[in-house]
């Protein structure tokens, strides 16, 4: 599959849309639980994508295909990501 042809202006529109969705609290999660597993068992996850939904490495093509079932089942769905419960910041209670 190749670079979708837009015109400029929807091209800079669409940069603007998946900007603001990569952006979200949730896909951060996503990213950061991806990271901390590939940091954990990088042989692992050698060229291989984290499936939040099966929790385990699988193959790029698989991930971003589901499973051959292609995404439109998947849109909206949102899997457990541990990252996006319980974890904040803790507040420091120095004082400067």
């Amino acid at each position: 599959m190749g670079k979708q042809k837009l015109s400029p202006k929807a091209a800079a529109a669409k940069a603007v849309r998946d900007l603001a969705f990569a952006k979200t609290d949730a896909r951060k999660a996503k990213k950061r639980h991806a990271q901390q597993k590939k940091r954990d068992s990088p042989l692992e996850a050698d060229g291989k994508d984290f499936d939040h939904k099966t929790q385990s490495f699988t193959s790029v093509a698989n991930n971003r295909g589901n499973g051959g079932e292609g995404t439109k089942k998947e849109a909206g769905a949102n899997y457990f990501t541990p990252l996006l419960f319980g974890r904040r910041k803790k507040k420091s209670n120095k004082k400067y």
